[in-house]
């Protein structure tokens, strides 16, 4: 079998740091072929800097013009959906960037291309990937845990605004919620088997983000700024269980940050932060602290995992329908948040 032909789509931070440099640690396996982003000067530094034999300002041009095996969706959320369609339809894997899509129905629209391509589309969910997040996991999976019946979701930055498109809500969708509350949203429902969402309630705040700080560095264009601060919500499942989830950029609280997942179970609970699991046993409350585990890059984990399943060595982590109910939920909580009602799933 020979290397493994590589498209990106979208050159910017995300693509440089967590898939380019990735994809380069396993040069004798895989070749970057071609990437398509709208801005020229990022096409130019991306051939500078990776020796890309192909640039595009149009990835439908790039497709019909270089023959590719699997592309990197690394573009604002606003084009995931149609980006990954067109890479499916094209006959290539797909692993795309979080969130999915921008709506629920683009999530579904791209599960339906991957079905009809019998190609792989996988998310960019790189927390699964990490040593606590997989200790917890086994943990859960050997059935300590038990039903998991409640849980908080919490991805907080006490100042943590990252400017430039993460503040464009046509662009991305949203704010914190969207960019790393999916992440910890993903997580949870990861652990909790990814059950069925009936009914979403939010609510979110946009207080500080459009106003100037004297004593920070502010990096976003706050006259610009139109995506929430903070987002609060509450999602009910089919099996009675409930998801406390809360995100922000910006908020007044003591830590900078705080990205954790909280569950109950029949049997223990857990939390993602410290990768400690509760217990009751021998007569008392037990805490299971995790050993030092070696902590590698998710996101390297998470690309070796894709070239691996791109040679039928293994599988990803994630799929096109869990990509859906995570899109769903997003969708939902937003939605209630402008409703100032319950949203049913």
């Amino acid at each position: 079998m020979g290397k493994l032909k590589i498209g990106i789509i979208g050159g910017g931070g995300i693509a440089q740091a967590a898939h380019i440099a990735n994809y380069k640690k396993h040069a004798d396996r895989v070749e970057l072929v071609a990437i398509a982003d709208v801005n020229e000067q990022t096409l130019r530094y991306n051939t500078e800097a990776h020796g890309f034999a192909h640039t595009f300002t149009d990835y439908n041009d790039m497709f019909a013009q270089v023959e590719l095996d699997a592309v990197s969706v690394c573009t604002p959320n606003k084009f995931h959906a149609p980006a990954a369609i067109a890479a499916l339809r094209a006959g290539c894997h797909v692993l795309c960037e979080k969130p999915p899509a921008m709506t629920a129905a683009e999530a579904v629209e791209m599960e339906l291309a991957a079905e009809a391509s019998g190609k792989i589309l996988a998310y960019g969910f790189n927390n699964r990937y990490k040593g606590r997040a997989q200790y917890i996991k086994r943990f859960i999976d050997n059935g300590e845990i038990g039903d998991i019946y409640a849980g908080r979701v919490t991805a907080m930055r006490r100042n943590g605004i990252p400017g430039g498109v993460f503040v464009n809500k046509e662009l991305q969708g949203g704010g914190p919620l969207i960019d790393i509350g999916v992440h910890m949203l993903d997580l949870a429902l990861w652990y909790m088997n990814f059950p069925k969402p009936v009914q979403v309630m939010g609510a979110t705040y946009q207080e500080l983000g459009t106003k100037p700080f004297e004593t920070v560095p502010t990096p976003w264009d706050y006259r610009n700024y139109t995506v929430e601060d903070l987002a609060m919500g509450m999602v009910r499942f089919e099996n009675g269980a409930t998801l406390l989830i809360e995100s922000s950029f910006i908020v007044h609280m003591p830590n900078h940050t705080n990205n954790t997942v909280l569950l109950h179970g029949t049997k223990g609970g857990c939390d993602f932060k410290t990768g400690a699991v509760f217990q009751n046993k021998f007569g008392t409350v037990v805490d299971i602290t995790a050993p030092k585990l070696p902590d590698p890059d998710s996101h390297q984990l998470q690309l070796e995992a894709f070239i691996d399943a791109l040679e039928g060595k293994g599988e990803m982590l994630s799929t096109p329908r869990q990509g859906v109910i995570v899109q769903q939920i997003l969708e939902a909580l937003y939605r209630s948040a402008e409703t100032g009602e319950a949203v049913n799933v």
